[in-house]
């Protein structure tokens, strides 16, 4: 290995203050909870990516931007623990209170983020994500996909789903989707949209998927929705390329 390759950064994106709405108020995240069931039908789309990933009950995986712990509390249900990681401490205390009101006892929240989060214990065996990742520029990316890939034991799953472009009339798809997402939930979800292409991080399709690849990551099946949103289900391989920063 050259005495390059053997550097190690000592700076590092500041996850913990992320780009966009500000979640560190109990008031701002039941109304985001809220505003997500008007448009979404939130359980279907979480028992889809725990039918897509296999979990069994003696599984342990961990959510990345867990939020309002939607996907950690169901898919509880369904394998032995669930380390919920969100950068909001009241996205964590409002899944905690979720969890506490259910009688869920096998989430355990982490403050923390895909550069942040130190995982103990045994290899995970799956771990997901949904529109979280692009908190962070293209580079951090690249750095926490490589961590994520030495969380998961050999042939553990990736879903990571985003915000994701793809390259042919992006323009138009991007004014398409806040068309549609205007005339569904109203004027506030195009004001929402528009500063997420102003201030987030959101990247291209044949970007992350270079990104997923370089990282030892295998890409099972893709799904592509609008030109704007994507959904990867992946496996951890390794023998990939070397190129983390």
């Amino acid at each position: 290995m050259s005495e390059q390759n053997e550097v190690t950064l000592t700076c590092r994106y500041d996850e913990m203050i992320p780009p966009g709405r500000d979640f560190r108020s109990r008031e701002v995240v039941e109304a985001y909870d809220a505003f997500h069931r008007r448009f979404r039908d939130i359980e279907k789309e979480n028992e889809a990516i725990i039918s897509a990933l296999g979990l069994q009950a003696s599984h342990t995986i961990a959510d990345f931007g867990s939020g309002t712990g939607a996907f950690a509390l169901q898919a509880a249900g369904h394998c032995a623990m669930v380390h919920a990681v969100d950068v909001s401490q009241a996205m964590l205390d409002y899944t905690q209170w979720k969890a506490h009101s259910a009688g869920i006892t096998n989430v355990t929240c982490h403050h923390g983020g895909f550069l942040t989060y130190e995982h103990a214990g045994a290899p995970l065996d799956a771990i997901t994500s949904s529109m979280a990742f692009h908190h962070l520029p293209d580079f951090w990316k690249q750095k926490a996909l490589h961590r994520l890939h030495a969380m998961l034991k050999p042939g553990g799953r990736l879903f990571l789903s985003d915000v994701v472009f793809a390259e042919n009339g992006y323009e138009a798809n991007i004014a398409g989707w806040i068309r549609e997402m205007t005339a569904k939930v109203g004027a506030d979800m195009a004001a929402d949209l528009e500063s997420h292409l102003c201030t987030e991080f959101s990247t291209f399709a044949w970007i992350l998927e270079g990104l997923l690849a370089r990282a030892g990551f295998g890409i099972d099946s893709a799904e592509h929705t609008g030109g704007v949103l994507a959904g990867y289900l992946c496996t951890r391989i390794d023998g990939g390329h070397d190129v983390r920063p």
